[in-house]
């Protein structure tokens, strides 16, 4: 399944990029292709329900920071086919009581990294016109994502006994559907550069037998 997801992201972000190198152009009204890299942090789901607030929905999730690279191969002035590529990264430190009934009050502690990235294509609609400045913009895009969590640095408080962390570090790995449905708003420059001001996305991630529920914003340069 995991190389299933990765090879349709791949083979998506490929074929955006191979269409906007060889063709020749059809229209002097519009650009025809365009490359976005930029900065992505992504409000990660924890898996904890704290409420239904605005504060609870930001609260239950993590900040993970990385990139973000796509391209669009415009159909037309409005309409475009989008491929779209991410990864971000988070290193968090934990501390959870053993409830350890030989030492009580003892605690364990460990370091995870942990990383989500996102393959997906779809669809972007926006006016891809030579001209005016806003550039406003919506994408809906479906694919796969891998979600990765490294446990490393096991360490008991008192030390022993510590029996129950024989085996060491580990690494879980999981490989499922993720959406990216969304938009923003890009500054045009000239004909070659736009800035991307904003772009906020919903992530949805099937991961590890459960749904996350993330978001993705992010910032960065056209061309």
């Amino acid at each position: 399944m995991k190389n299933v997801m990765l090879a349709f992201g791949l083979l998506v972000f490929s074929a955006v990029f191979a269409a906007a190198q060889t063709t020749t152009t059809l229209s002097d009204d519009y650009k025809e292709a365009e490359f976005y890299v930029g900065y992505s942090n992504g409000q990660v789901d924890t898996g904890v329900d704290s409420g239904n607030s605005v504060n609870s929905f930001f609260r239950d999730r993590k900040n993970f920071h990385g990139v973000n690279v796509s391209g669009v191969y415009n159909l037309s002035r409005y309409f475009g086919v989008k491929g779209d590529v991410s990864g971000v990264y988070n290193n968090t430190t934990f501390t959870t009581p053993t409830f350890s009934a030989a030492v009580p009050g003892q605690t364990v502690t460990f370091d995870t990294n942990n990383s989500l990235y996102n393959y997906v294509g779809g669809i972007q609609v926006k006016d891809n016109s030579k001209s005016g400045t806003f550039k406003p913009f919506a994408h809906a895009m479906v694919g796969g994502a891998t979600a990765r969590t490294k446990i490393k640095n096991i360490r008991c408080s008192p030390a022993a006994p510590c029996d129950f962390l024989i085996g060491g570090d580990d690494t879980q790995s999981d490989t499922g559907f993720s959406g990216v449905f969304g938009g923003g708003l890009d500054f045009r420059l000239n004909d070659h550069f736009q800035i991307r001001a904003i772009q906020v996305d919903y992530n949805p991630v099937r991961s590890f037998g459960q749904w996350d529920q993330n978001l993705r914003i992010g910032a960065g340069i056209v061309f």
